[in-house]
């Protein structure tokens, strides 16, 4: 089965992930993701782009972490560098939209996905959350840029406590760019991205290049050290412990 799907629809490419039953990521479906969203960078029949979900009631749990439980150091790099460093780029160069339809739970690596969009639209079911600290993990990627968004103070509490939050107070904080009805944040994001197409794609490349190139503030050359902070902290005992705890269902011991 595939984790996800490739379609173009009315000059616009959806990408829908679909690994049962969260949508967990793992090196291969952010490898297979990613060339995805280059193949409709290069499509000049594609004018936007969706990423959406086939699960019912799941964006993305966010990485798979049973794999960084029992992987390397080098393995887990692999995939902070997929899903942190070369996510990053490929959006930074994509040239059109990209719109993060979330209908149900974003967690972790899920709102990295999402917050990479520069756009989300969420169905008003919809859940978000930074569960990273309580599994003795960092949402390292995270300190770069939603302070930018949501403020220090308000960044440091989501982060640091780990809780979730629901859609309205998502779009309250400036997360969210709008909200659906319950289970039609695709329809919303298909919506949204018609209105894009209506424009010159030419205007579009060049304006999206240029607001990319006055926000970016540094951020990219902060995802590599990003990176780093987190697979250092997976190496270590409270990672270890945290994980395994996940993995098995119950509370940590720290």
């Amino acid at each position: 089965m595939s984790l996800f799907s490739y379609e173009v629809h009315n000059r616009v490419a959806e990408i829908l992930f679909n690994n049962p039953p969260v949508n967990a990521l793992t090196e291969a479906m952010l490898r297979d993701f990613l060339d995805a969203l280059e193949r409709a960078a290069r499509d000049p029949e594609v004018r936007a782009v969706i990423i959406g979900s086939r699960v019912p009631g799941r964006f993305s749990a966010g990485l798979d972490l049973t794999a960084v439980h029992q992987g390397a150091h080098q393995k887990v790099r692999a995939l902070l560098d997929r899903l942190y460093v070369r996510m990053t780029e490929v959006q930074f160069q994509m040239g059109k939209p990209t719109i993060a339809a979330v209908g149900g739970t974003a967690r972790g690596g899920g709102m990295t996905i999402a917050i990479s969009c520069d756009m989300i639209v969420a169905s008003s079911d919809a859940t978000f959350g930074y569960p990273e600290i309580d599994a003795g993990v960092l949402p390292s990627i995270h300190f770069t840029h939603l302070p930018r968004i949501v403020g220090k103070h308000r960044a440091f509490e989501l982060l640091f406590t780990g809780r979730a939050f629901d859609a309205q107070e998502a779009q309250s904080l400036g997360l969210v760019s709008r909200l659906t009805e319950p289970g039609q944040a695709l329809e919303g994001a298909r919506a949204l991205a018609q209105t894009l197409c209506g424009k010159s794609p030419e205007v579009v490349r060049f304006g999206r290049n240029a607001f990319m190139l006055a926000n970016d503030n540094g951020y990219r050359q902060a995802v590599a050290a990003a990176a780093d902070s987190f697979c250092n902290v997976a190496m270590t005992d409270s990672a270890r412990e945290g994980i395994a705890a996940f993995v098995e269902k119950r509370k940590p011991r720290w």
